[in-house]
């Protein structure tokens, strides 16, 4: 039986409450398929934050190192600044192990209902494949008069050649893999971005012409986000900045029926350091010790997490047992129109594996 170590953090607010269900899925499933885990849970998040100062350890990304995967809740308090949060665990997480492409699938599934009028089942289909090491979230730059009338800040967007290339390859990579549509939309902001999304451009130009098979094309950031409400049959692969990336997610779970359905891998393919699997939606203080956040966003990233370490058979398990729950219309979150609880929409699923 093949056994794995998997990092658990299930950091803030529904994180919480999400994180166990997807842990139960991801048993199960693994099960199945002779697959054991060995769970390594961290208290890392605010709560460590407010005894510790800090959001983590000092030595908490080499405690991670150990691990096949690492498996994340959602980070995020109203009392903390955000910034705080985010540079404080989730983005030296992902640089240290250079997890630079963010995978988030979007599939408006059967039973599901679009806020787009006359969206069918599975007419949205897409992946958007996001930069995840630079670009504008490189944290590069400063104060100057910190906290003075005259107070300047000054950051720093940050593109390599060799960062846009690697995530571009990944992307036309998936592409091909997904055997769909065929195509890859590269998001750029390069008339108005005039060094570092030109440099995007550039070197989307000179990677499509290493795959002919795939069709292109490149759309300006706001024609993107216009066209993923007007259009988004349209898309298969997106590639973008870790910016554009992160907001045209957000649209692209919403027009598939929710947040809570949005799942997300942040992927190191070369599998000699772990990988981190998460669910798109936040730590959602509003609802946070309610026992309603929707799980299956985590349960969605479990699956992933299964597909990344190679049980593809239990990963495809878990997507047909959400899907499933999904078009029965049963048991469903109340994000999408039920009345189960947490822990209810779970059982549904372990149910159907």
């Amino acid at each position: 039986m093949a056994s794995f170590r998997i990092a658990v953090i299930a950091g803030d607010g529904i994180g919480k409450e999400v994180t166990p269900q997807g842990l139960r899925v991801l048993e199960a499933a693994g099960k199945r398929a002779g697959a054991s885990f060995e769970f390594a849970e961290q208290d890392w998040g605010s709560e460590y934050y407010f005894q510790h100062g800090r959001m983590m350890p000092v030595a908490g990304v080499e405690m991670l190192a150990e691990a096949d995967a690492i498996f994340l809740g959602a980070i995020g308090h109203p009392d903390i600044p955000d910034h705080v949060t985010l540079n404080g665990l989730l983005l030296p997480i992902r640089r240290a192990f250079d997890q630079y492409a963010c995978v988030r699938p979007s599939y408006l599934y059967p039973g599901v209902k679009s806020p787009l009028e006359g969206k069918q089942s599975g007419s949205i289909d897409m992946v958007v494949v996001r930069e995840n090491t630079e670009g504008e979230y490189s944290q590069v730059g400063g104060f100057v008069y910190h906290r003075m009338p005259e107070e300047v800040a000054i950051q720093t967007s940050v593109f390599t050649r060799h960062g846009c290339e690697r995530v571009m390859r990944y992307a036309f990579d998936l592409a091909r893999r997904r055997n769909k549509k065929s195509r890859v939309t590269s998001v750029t902001k390069s008339n108005a971005q005039g060094y570092g999304m030109v440099l995007w451009d550039r070197t989307f130009a000179e990677v499509a012409r290493e795959y002919p098979d795939i069709s292109t094309e490149s759309l300006l950031v706001d024609a993107a986000a216009m066209n993923f409400i007007r259009r988004p049959e349209s898309f298969d692969v997106v590639v973008a900045s870790n910016l554009f990336g992160d907001i045209l997610t957000d649209i692209s779970a919403i027009i598939t029926g929710s947040m809570g359905l949005a799942a997300s891998a942040n992927i190191n393919p070369n599998r000699e350091v772990p990988s981190m699997f998460e669910p798109v939606h936040g730590s959602a203080p509003d609802i946070a010790g309610q026992g309603i956040a929707n799980p299956l966003g985590s349960i969605l990233s479990a699956g992933m997490l299964l597909e990344h370490l190679g049980l593809e058979a239990a990963a495809q398990g878990v997507e047909r047992a959400a899907a499933a729950i999904l078009a029965e219309g049963k048991v469903l979150p109340r994000d999408l129109g039920g009345k189960a609880s947490t822990g209810e929409v779970t059982d549904a699923v372990l149910d159907h594996l």
